[in-house]
Order: C-alpha cells, then structure tokens, then sequence
C-alpha cells in the first residue's frame, strides 16, 4: 500500500512525503488527479457523513462523486487513496457520550463500508455529559479504540489509522498567536502509549500494527489574515522523538505555507500534510480575477454578477461564517471574500452560486481573454498565457489550484504527473 511505502521510506531516512487533499470541490479533485499519481483525497465529519453533513454526501455518496471525476478525466480510480477526516463524535459534541458514540459508530461503518482507507480516529472534544475542561487522554483513547473496533469488523486489512488528539481548530484560528503551539514529547509519547493500551485491552493488537500516524501540532497555522510559518527549530525535538518509533506525523493547518516550509515538515517527518481551504483559496481568487474581467468586457446587464451573488448567499445562511468571522459589518464583508479561513468555501454548491459560475465561464469563453486583462489580473499565469497562445476561463481555475499542489508535490516527492 502506498501509505506504507511512505511510512519505510521515512524509517530509511528519505524525504518523502503524501499530500492528503481535504477538498470536495470538482475543480480541486480534478487538479489533484493530474498532479499526483497515487493521491489520497480526504473527507471530513463534517463535510460527508451518514447525514449527510454540509455537501450533502454520505460516504459512499463521496466514493461515487470522486469515482465520477475520476472516469471524466481517465483516471484509474483504483490510484485513488480515500481517507476519512476527524472521524469520530466532533459532529455531535452537544449530545451526550452514549447517543454522540453511537452515531460516532455508524459513522465509521459508513466510511469504511464504501471503501476509504485511511482513518482518523479523533475522540479529542469534551461530549455533553462529559466532565469540564479537557478530555481526559485515557477517555479519548479509549473511544478511539471504541470506534476502531467497529471499523476491524468489516475484515478489510488494508485499513490505515491514524491518532492523535492534539488537533487544530478547523479553519484556522481567530487571534494572532491564539492556540499556536508546538505538541511536547513527553505528551505525544503519552498519547502513543495510552492509545496502544486502550487498542490492546480491546484485542485490537492487529489493528494497532496498521496505525501508521499520529496528528501532532508542529507550529504550523494560519488566520483570518496571517500565516505562521513552520520553524523546524521549534519542532527539533518532535522531529527526534518519531525517529524511534514505527510511525510519522501528521500535519494539519499546513495550508499557505512556503514551498521550503512544507519541504522542511517533510524532512522533519511530518509526512502526511493536509492542506484544504488553500486549494479552494487559490480557487476563489481565480473566480474572483475572472468576474474583473468580465466587468471590462461586458455590459452590467449581461455580467454574471457572482462576487455580489456569492456574499449573498453567505449572508442568507451565516451558520458556517459568523462563528469565525469577528469585527464591525464592513471588517465581517471584507474577511467573507478574503480570509484565509476561506468560510467561502462551503455556499460554492448553493445553486444561485453554481448558476452564476456557469454564468461567467459562458461569458468568457467565447473567444480568447485578451492578454492585458490576463496580465493584469492573473500575473502569475501571464508567462503561461504567452506561451500557449491563452487561457480559457477553466485554465485560470486550475492554473490557480496547480500553484498550491505544485508546492505540496515538490515537498512530498512523489513523481507529479505530467
């Protein structure tokens, strides 16, 4: 399996590494797959669960979604590593342990049942009738090992955990300096120890053989408006510690960092980097470099309109920004199209959005986009432009996606695909 020639290449000291794509848009996936040769595309609890979460997918929903996109670019499917995100009771956090777990479960099932291989196991978050303050470490192992028993019932060896209770805050953080850390040695080492305890007492001794990773906090983060920038220095000791034991680490929150950051999180073995709401970053300043074009090329009658649109739609159903973003209506406005958080991210699937997209892309791909419009608006994609004699409105898209993955791809080393 490909995860465990990453996981024996790091013990044989190479700097080798996997880019765990956290993304559900179309575009995103599509990019991935001409970039990577065995990618692992990842989906959250949150994103795609039995209810199914805010893309409205459950699992096996998702499989089908990704194995779509798959045949529409002829892709191998079967390349395809599928993992699942932060599974465990996170969704359900207000409810108490024995309803939270049991939904915890099913949530598993479902996942392993349609075919992801790569498992998360994150009990980490305080339930409803659990005591004040943080979990208790043994309390979280013990649920992880709970979860991880129900996902050994489906027989399938190819099952890849990973561990770990040290997570950041999905989508970044609120303050500058607020959470960022580096995890000490002496809690991971804990966190290892109490975890193989708690797999053991459940008989889960095979299962615990196939735990391949631990999410560890290596400094790494980013805001509304900042990034803070991985120090390998800070992290000198986690890096050392790993080196004697049979895992890796896994990076969360990797997203805007520089392509010699990454490349030193994977020398340092945190070879599993997640990145996320960069990808769909990258994908929204396409978007919104494209509707400036279209407003110096169309009349406002015929304009697609969807930067308004898209605030919009976000303003109608704040439940996925307004716990993120603070500050007076106009600072709210300003972080609802430019955070980094990049809470735009979830109203891309509402209709009137996906209509107006449809929109734009017609206008401007009806001839070729001058190239003074493409200079001024899409610079980096200028050099491109020349050479190739332009760009459609689709090229700007995936142009925008491929600067990220390029990064992640030179900092992992696999062979990117041509």
């Amino acid at each position: 399996m490909y995860l465990d020639e990453i996981l024996a290449a790091q013990k044989r000291g190479e700097t080798r590494g996997v880019t765990s794509v956290c993304s559900a848009h179309p575009y995103v996936i599509k990019q991935t797959l001409r970039v990577f040769e065995r990618p692992l595309i990842e989906a959250t609890c949150n994103q795609v669960n039995q209810f199914g979460g805010y893309t409205g997918m459950t699992p096996e929903d998702f499989v089908q979604y990704a194995r779509k996109i798959a045949r529409e670019n002829n892709f191998p499917f079967e390349n395809i590593i599928l993992g699942g995100d932060h599974l465990g009771p996170s969704v359900w956090q207000n409810e108490p342990s024995d309803v939270a777990m049991e939904k915890a479960e099913i949530l598993i099932r479902d996942y392993v049942e349609a075919g992801f291989v790569k498992i998360h196991l994150d009990c980490s978050m305080r339930l409803a009738n659990d005591p004040k303050g943080a979990l208790d470490v043994e309390i979280s192992a013990s649920r992880a090992a709970r979860l991880a028993s129900i996902a050994e019932m489906s027989g399938y060896e190819n099952l890849r955990y990973v561990i770990g209770t040290e997570v950041p805050l999905p989508g970044g953080i609120t303050e500058h300096g607020d959470g960022i850390f580096v995890t000490k040695v002496e809690d991971t080492h804990q966190t290892i120890e109490i975890t193989r305890q708690a797999f053991y007492k459940a008989g889960l001794q095979s299962a615990w053989e196939r735990v391949i990773a631990i999410v560890v906090q290596p400094g790494v983060e980013y805001g509304d408006d900042f990034v803070s920038p991985y120090h390998p220095d800070a992290a000198g000791q986690l890096s050392l510690f790993i080196e004697t034991q049979p895992l890796i680490y896994e990076a969360h929150s990797t997203d805007y960092q520089t392509r010699q950051a990454l490349i030193n999180l994977v020398q340092d073995h945190f070879a599993i980097l997640k990145v996320g709401p960069a990808l769909t970053f990258a994908l929204r300043e396409a978007v919104f470099a494209l509707a400036m074009m279209e407003n110096e090329l169309l009349s406002p009658q015929n304009r697609s309109n969807i930067i308004p649109l898209v605030d919009d739609a976000m303003v109608e159903k704040p439940e996925y920004w307004i716990k993120y973003y603070r500050g007076d209506e106009r600072m709210k406005a300003f972080k609802r199209k430019y955070s980094f958080s990049d809470r735009i991210r979830y109203y891309w699937a509402e209709p009137v959005v996906q209509q107006a997209l449809g929109k734009l892309l017609r206008n401007l791909g009806q001839k070729p986009l001058p190239l003074t419009l493409l200079r001024q608006f899409v610079p980096d994609l200028y050099s491109l432009a020349k050479h190739t004699g332009g760009l459609t409105p689709e090229n700007i898209l995936l142009g925008k996606i491929q600067a990220t993955l390029d990064d992640y791809a030179q900092a992992c080393n696999p062979s990117p695909r041509d």
